[in-house]
C-alpha cells in the first residue's frame, strides 16, 4: 500500500468524529455502553502531523448493552498546497453482551465512515472485537482487534487493526490512560493522556502521542446524561 493512502487512513483513524473514538481521549474502545436511555455529546480538536480537525458525535442507547454513535469531522491537511480540506462522517453500532463491573467485558463494534476530499468519497467499514478487563476499585484493561476495509476509486483494501489500552484512576474524578494501537503494515502509535469529570457526566479530556514519524493529539469534552 501506497504510503500516501495510509497516511489518509490513519487520519481519517485519528480525527473521523464517527470512527475510531473510545470514551475520550483514547483511540481503543472499552468493552461497555451507556445505560439504556442513556445519551452522549462529543465535541473534540485533534492533530495528526500536519492535519487539524474539529470533530462532533452523538451516542444513543436504544437497547440494553447496544449503542449508536454518529459523528461529524472536518480535517485541514496542510501536507498539501494548498491545504486539503476532508469532510468526514461516520456511525458506529456497539454491542457488549458481557458486561461486568468487575472482570471480564466482551462485546463487538462495526464503524462505517466516508470521508470526502476533492470530489473523491473514502468509504471505511470496520469491525472490531472489545475485550475490557476491570479490577475492582482499580485499572482497566482494553483489547481491540479488528478488520478495516477501506475503497477509493473502485479499489479496496482490507487491513488488521489492534489497541491494547489502560485505564487507571488517580482519584476521584481524575484518570491517566496509556495505550499503543495501529494499523497493518505500519508501525505502532503509542499515546497518553488524562481525564478529568468536572461534575457527574461532564468529563474533559487531553492525550498526545506518537508513532510512524509523526505527533499527534487531540482534546475534548463530553456529557453523558
Amino acid at each position: 500500500m501506497a504510503w500516501m493512502k495510509m497516511r489518509t487512513l490513519l487520519i481519517v483513524a485519528a480525527l473521523q468524529g464517527g470512527v475510531a473514538h473510545a470514551e475520550r481521549p483514547m483511540n481503543v474502545d472499552d468493552a461497555g455502553t451507556l445505560e439504556r436511555g442513556g445519551a452522549k455529546l462529543e465535541l473534540g480538536w485533534s492533530k495528526d502531523d500536519k492535519a487539524r480537525g474539529l470533530e462532533a458525535a452523538a451516542g444513543f442507547a436504544p437497547a440494553d448493552k447496544l449503542e449508536l454513535e454518529l459523528g461529524l469531522a472536518r480535517v485541514r491537511d496542510r501536507a498539501a498546497s494548498p491545504a486539503d480540506v476532508i469532510h468526514g462522517h461516520g456511525l458506529a453500532v456497539k454491542w457488549v453482551p458481557l458486561q461486568a463491573d468487575s472482570g471480564l467485558s466482551a462485546g463487538l463494534k462495526y464503524e462505517y465512515g466516508r470521508d470526502r476530499l476533492d470530489g473523491v468519497s473514502t468509504r471505511v467499514h470496520a469491525l472490531s472485537g472489545l475485550l475490557t478487563w476491570r479490577f475492582e476499585d482499580g485499572p482497566s484493561v482494553h483489547l481491540n482487534l479488528g478488520r478495516e476495509s477501506s475503497r477509493e476509486r473502485g479499489e479496496r483494501e482490507n487491513l488488521g487493526t489492534w489497541g491494547v489500552g489502560v485505564d487507571v484512576p488517580l482519584g476521584a474524578r481524575l484518570a491517566l490512560v496509556v495505550e499503543t494501537f495501529g494499523v497493518e503494515h505500519s508501525g505502532p502509535d503509542r499515546a497518553l493522556g488524562l481525564r478529568y469529570e468536572i461534575v457527574d457526566g461532564l468529563k474533559v479530556s487531553a492525550a498526545a502521542g506518537r508513532g510512524n514519524g509523526r505527533s499527534f493529539a487531540n482534546a475534548g469534552i463530553a456529557w453523558e446524561f
